[in-house]
């Protein structure tokens, strides 16, 4: 298995597979094909590689949608989403001349009856197998998941949306097939909005469909609620996280620099187009990815110090052209200097986004995020902190950020304000950037006598921070919380009951060091689950893993619709006022 797989979300993906379609090619000791579509494709790339395939008896791998050689006298196993489209392309391939000897169907959720029917119509004699093996999620990393589906953030927040009831359905039944795979039944919890009825919704839906599916397990006996809770969430609850300017390794990289389809593209010494995909495969990238900038950069060199002294080569300047030279002298330990030379280079192209102006902005943002400035002063005229943004030249999508963070860190601002703001960063055409964020249900536009009570925060000041890293995600707030068995029934009420290793109290602070209590062994081997309705940002990631490391006892595990970015989540904001016809152009760009 690929070293990145052997933990977390896509072992448990990975093993499901093996339990269910691996298990039943087993039984017969012939070599298969096995035939993918988009979704499955990405799905089991992401948790295993060509040679675990090879070892289970399957010979080649084809799409489902390209024309293919018949091999008549080999089966085949469709693992496929249960749609139209696939189902159609599955009938084509028996339909008039059989391309396979037999088809074993597995789908990665439930089939609809009359796409059941029309393949039992013309296929029914060649399916040995036809079975609905719930995954219906991307395993991202070790305790992150997404559906793929960038286009879901349109379809709920544009007030043109013409699919937004089926768009949370399809997502509740996808989270029901997340639980199947972790073989959870959590309470389900939603943070409640009175503005915004999503969360609620979708928290309704997710427990209904929940309560159906374990009625209807395959074990035949009722599974009743096991330690686990699913807390459910909209975007417009933390609008700072995803916005601000992050300095930890893996959300800078990607905020900072052009990385599509998680591959880094940079240029070798020798001027080579070169490129290198950022995952768990990657233990360096593992290591890295939540550290600061600042530790990143100063940990690649002396790594890569350690492996020169170890091949006993002088010391000196770690440069790129230096790693070059000790590469051709060393075929043996290419590989090693490789992954650091990746890092050495990705944090360089980092740094010099930093120097150049990020350090600048980042003072600015934390401050008005914050609320006080590094000695804890509080920031009394925020509109002074936002002045000397707006009078640099910086870029207009910088300046926007850091009017969003001025007006966020006010609950709104006034018609006249705002478009004094618009005006100053010349995007009377764009404002739509600034005004949108209001489908969110976060207040853009207030009157001078509204005023909103801002959610208290966690004392934070004893930990220790970077000076512009001294924001916290709330959802870090709220995982802590939830550990804590700290969540106000009010803003978190229940969907349906807690397992009882969530009730009552007896919980531990998730920062300090404590002795196993009763309520802790009880709930030791037990998993939060947050999922977020309009996508996640890398810093809400990283808060998973920290509060897992720092509690133990529970396993935090956070997903959404998909992962943003700063400039993408822009974008997605912008075009919510479209008209239906001009959003394909958003859909396209999410299928891409």
């Amino acid at each position: 298995m690929a070293a990145g797989s052997d933990h977390g979300l896509k072992r448990d993906v990975w093993k499901r597979i093996k339990d269910t379609i691996i298990a039943d090619c087993r039984k017969s000791e012939v070599w298969k094909i096995l035939i993918l579509d988009a979704f499955t494709t990405k799905l089991l790339s992401s948790c295993c590689k060509m040679s675990d395939l090879m070892s289970e008896k399957i010979t080649i791998v084809e799409d489902l949608f390209k024309s293919r050689e018949p091999v008549p006298e080999m089966k085949a196993i469709y693992f496929m989403s249960p749609t139209a489209k696939c189902v159609d392309a599955f009938i084509a391939d028996f339909k008039t001349k059989p391309k396979y000897k037999a088809a074993y169907v597995y789908f990665t959720d439930y089939c609809p009856d009359d796409l059941f029917n029309n393949m039992k119509l013309y296929c029914a004699k060649y399916i040995r197998v036809c079975k609905e093996i719930n995954m219906c999620f991307m395993p991202q990393e070790a305790q992150v998941f997404t559906f793929d589906n960038p286009g879901a953030f349109q379809s709920i927040y544009s007030p043109n949306s013409q699919d937004k009831k089926k768009t949370l359905e399809t997502l509740a039944d996808q989270l029901v097939t997340l639980c199947a795979t972790l073989d959870e039944y959590p309470g389900v919890r939603y943070k409640k909005d009175s503005n915004m009825e999503n969360a609620k919704i979708l928290a309704e839906l997710v427990d209904t469909k929940l309560v159906r599916h374990y009625e209807l397990d395959d074990n035949s006996k009722k599974k009743g609620k096991t330690q686990a809770q699913l807390l459910i969430v909209e975007r417009g609850f933390d609008p700072v996280s995803p916005i601000l300017h992050e300095l930890t390794y893996q959300a800078m990289a990607y905020d900072l620099i052009d990385i599509q389809n998680d591959t880094y593209k940079y240029k070798g010494k020798d001027g080579s187009e070169k490129q290198a995909v950022l995952n768990e495969e990657d233990m360096l990238w593992v290591r890295l990815r939540h550290k600061h900038i600042a530790e990143v950069s100063e940990q690649i060199p002396k790594m890569v110090k350690e492996i020169s002294a170890s091949k006993k080569q002088p010391d000196g300047k770690i440069t790129i052209s230096n790693l070059a030279q000790m590469m051709k002298k060393m075929p043996s330990f290419r590989k090693q200097i490789t992954e650091k030379t990746v890092h050495l280079q990705l944090a360089e192209d980092c740094m010099q986004h930093y120097s150049n102006n990020v350090e600048k902005l980042c003072k600015a943002e934390q401050d008005l995020a914050v609320g006080s400035d590094v000695e804890g002063v509080k920031v009394k005229d925020p509109m002074r902190t936002l002045l000397p943004v707006l009078l640099h030249p910086y870029s207009t999508h910088d300046k926007i950020r850091a009017v969003l963070l001025y007006i966020f860190s006010l609950s709104g601002t006034t018609d006249e304000n705002l478009s004094k703001l618009i005006q100053h960063v010349k995007i009377e055409e764009e404002r739509e950037y600034i005004l949108n964020w209001k489908e969110l249900g976060v207040p853009i536009i207030t009157s001078p006598s509204f005023f909103s009570r801002k959610p208290s925060r966690r004392d934070r000041s004893q930990e220790q921070t970077y000076n512009l890293s001294r924001w916290t995600p709330v959802i870090k707030d709220v995982m802590e919380d939830a550990v804590e068995n700290k969540l106000d029934t009010k803003e978190w009420p229940h969907q349906s009951e807690c397992p009882a290793a969530w009730n009552g109290s007896g919980a531990v602070s998730a920062r300090q060091k404590h002795k196993a209590s009763a309520q802790d062994e009880r709930r030791t081997g037990s998993r939060l689950i947050i999922f977020v309705l309009g996508g996640i940002c890398f810093s809400e990631m990283r808060s998973a893993y920290e509060v897992t490391q720092a509690v133990k006892s529970c396993e935090v595990i956070i997903g959404s619709s998909h992962i943003l970015t700063p400039t993408s989540l822009l974008d997605d904001i912008k075009a919510l006022s479209k008209r239906p016809m001009e959003i394909l152009t958003i859909d396209e760009r999410s299928n891409a």
